[in-house]
């Protein structure tokens, strides 16, 4: 039995969220678009599951979140995108005009230095905006623990653009 049309319009709908998820969690191109088919291979094969009650874009999101996990127990090493070669690649396209290409690649940078939970929690959050209850469903964990990464992260990316390190300050206790 096949996915009612419905069902299949709101996926092809969801690819450009997907994707940009994808990519998101630090994966090239290529094996962004690898995850991203996984997702609605895995969502078509199992269609009659989806609640209709649930956000389709949650229910996808997850299934992406799932199997990349499943994909980094796998491979313990995981392919970040560099933003030096990404650097590289806009130099030789001469880049994005009207754009301040230096933050974004000063962002994409601290960004790929943030572990990834708080990364992962901050751009579903912040790009995806999702609720942190959404974003909780996503990741299988308590909206307390979203609510402190996304704190965690944001307090993380502003010590890092601003020229200091990911890991918070020591705190002398007296």
């Amino acid at each position: 039995m096949h996915a009612p049309p419905a069902f299949r319009r709101h996926l092809l709908d969801a690819i450009p969220r997907l994707r940009r998820y994808a990519r998101s969690l630090g994966l090239d191109g290529p094996m962004a678009d690898d995850l991203t088919q996984l997702t609605l291979e895995r969502a078509l094969s199992r269609w009659q599951q989806f609640d209709s009650a649930r956000d389709m874009t949650v229910w996808l999101l997850s299934i992406a979140h799932n199997a990349h996990l499943d994909g980094r127990r796998r491979d313990a090493r995981l392919t970040v995108v560099d933003p030096d070669e990404m650097q590289r690649a806009q130099d030789a396209d001469g880049g994005d005009p009207g754009t301040d290409v230096g933050l974004r690649l000063d962002l994409l940078r601290a960004l790929a230095r943030l572990a990834p939970e708080q990364r992962e929690t901050l751009l579903l959050v912040c790009v995806e905006q999702l609720s942190y209850a959404e974003t909780a469903q996503v990741m299988g964990t308590p909206i307390g623990t979203v609510m402190s990464r996304v704190c965690r992260a944001r307090a993380a990316l502003r010590r890092l653009l601003d020229g200091g390190s990911a890991a918070p300050p020591l705190r002398r206790v007296l």
